[in-house]
Parts: structure tokens; sequence; C-alpha cells
């Protein structure tokens, strides 16, 4: 069952990449569900840092997984955007933003027009950028004024996170990288239909790194969809390693994964019967 607006943010005790991992996984019956719970716990997390400090700094992801989620963040109630500065994890090097595909014009038309106020600011990437370098030492910079409170995410279909593909790096000291992008992350692009044909997709992005997203103190994965249960069994079974870059995401002790029904297909069976909610 997902939580009701205002719900409190989860507190876990789970440590490494041990079972207690499970605990934190949550499988519900559908997308809308999973979207629900996931945008529940993350808002009740925003609430509590703006209480804490009078402010709150995201990260939030793109892509058809995150659509249902961040539909339902919008709609969120009781939840002061004025006080919440936002980051995006990733862009794709050389895209204009009235490119469909654009991640800027994705977080513009889903996120910012739809909420209530308009956020204390938004720092988006530009794909655009004359020199995508500086731009990211820009952006790392403006993170360390911002430490992350909550961050946002999902798992791509070859286990990444943001822009991350495997083999990925664990250990970079920089905020933000300038990446070669593989086959199966540009072929999910235009698999979602962002992208008439592989040719059409950008080689090169920008993203935000692994070790910078770990640093975030609360991360809620969302993670919907049949096409995602290879990953997400990818992810949370076997070692830790980098060619599931999804999988070190085990090892933070405040990530919380929203699965559905198809997603958790081919991990059902290593949940505890909490982890499985119900429909309602």
């Amino acid at each position: 069952m997902s939580k009701p607006a205002g719900a409190e943010c989860s507190e876990s005790s789970g440590q490494g990449h041990s079972l207690n991992f499970m605990d934190r996984v949550h499988a519900h019956t559908t997308n809308q569900l999973c979207s629900k719970a996931a945008a529940a716990e993350g808002a009740a997390c925003i609430r509590k840092a703006i209480g804490e400090r009078g402010e709150c700094n995201i990260i939030l992801a793109t892509g058809n997984s995150q659509l249902q989620m961040l539909e339902c963040l919008a709609l969120e109630e009781n939840l002061d955007w004025s006080k919440v500065t936002c980051f995006h994890l990733d862009e794709y090097v050389g895209i204009d933003v009235a490119h469909k595909a654009s991640f800027v014009r994705y977080l513009q038309e889903r996120v910012v027009d739809k909420l209530p106020a308009p956020p204390a600011a938004f720092h988006f990437i530009d794909g655009k950028a004359n020199d995508p370098e500086r731009l990211c030492r820009e952006l790392g910079q403006l993170l360390d004024k911002h430490p992350i409170d909550v961050a946002f995410i999902g798992i791509g279909e070859n286990a990444h996170v943001a822009f991350n593909d495997p083999p990925a790096d664990f250990n970079t000291p920089e905020a933000f990288l300038i990446v070669t992008l593989d086959e199966a992350c540009r072929q999910q692009q235009v698999g979602e239909g962002w992208f008439a044909t592989i040719d059409e997709v950008p080689e090169k992005a920008i993203t935000m790194s692994i070790p910078k997203i770990l640093s975030s103190q609360t991360i809620i994965m969302t993670v919907p969809e049949e096409r995602k249960a290879q990953a997400v069994c990818s992810s949370l079974t076997g070692d830790v390693r980098n060619t599931a870059p999804a999988s070190t995401f085990r090892t933070h002790k405040r990530c919380f994964i929203y699965l559905d029904a198809d997603s958790a297909s081919l991990i059902s069976h290593l949940l505890p019967a909490g982890g499985k909610e119900g429909s309602d």
C-alpha cells in the first residue's frame, strides 16, 4: 500500500549489500501504485529536509519509467517547492532543447510546468553548451554548495543509472562526466520512442557520476515495466559489480526501490512478505 501524503520519511537500518537491502524493496501490483508510493516517500523526505533546514536539494531523473512517478510527485500536497533546488541527472551532448528527446524539455514540461509554484532553482544541463567539460565543472561546484537530500532515479535496461553505462566508473572523484553511450543504452532510447533510429541517438552525453549520486542522503529508485525485469534482477542479485552499475546502490542504507509486478517478476521470490504490496 502506498503512503498517504504527509507520511513520514522512512528510516532504515539496512547495512551494505546484505539481504537487509530487500527490506527496502517494495513491489506493487501496478506502475501507478509503484509510482505513487515512490513519490509519497520522496515527498515525505523533502518535507523533512525543509522542516529541519528550511530548504531541500533534489535530483530528478527522466525517461518513460519516471513519467507516472513525476506526475504523482507534482501532485503531492503540502510541499513548498519554493524551498526546493533541483538538479537533473543527464543530457545528450549537442541536443537542442526543442528536440522531443531533450531532458531539459522533458523536465520543464512534465515537472516545472505542472508544479503549483516554481522551485527555488532548477539547474538544467545545457546539451548545447560550447564547452561541456567546463559545464561539468560548474555543475559540480553547484552540487558542492547544494548537497543532495533526495535523488529520484531509475534503472536502465542495461542496468545503468543516469548515463553511467557498464562498465561504470565507481571511483571517479568528478561529479559530472562526459561519457560515450553504449549500443544497448542508445537502442533503449529508440525503443522508448525518443528517436526514430539508433543513428539519430547522440553518442555522447553528460551524466552525474555514480559516486555523486550515492552521496545523496536518500535515494528513491522507481523501476516499473517488464522490460526492466532483467536489469532489476541483475542489480539486486549477485555481487556488486560495475557491469551492473545499479548494483552498487545496494550499499546505500537509505536507497529505497519501487517496482511493479512486471519489473519484480524475476526477484519476487526473494522479497520478504512485507515487500509485496497490495492493490490499494
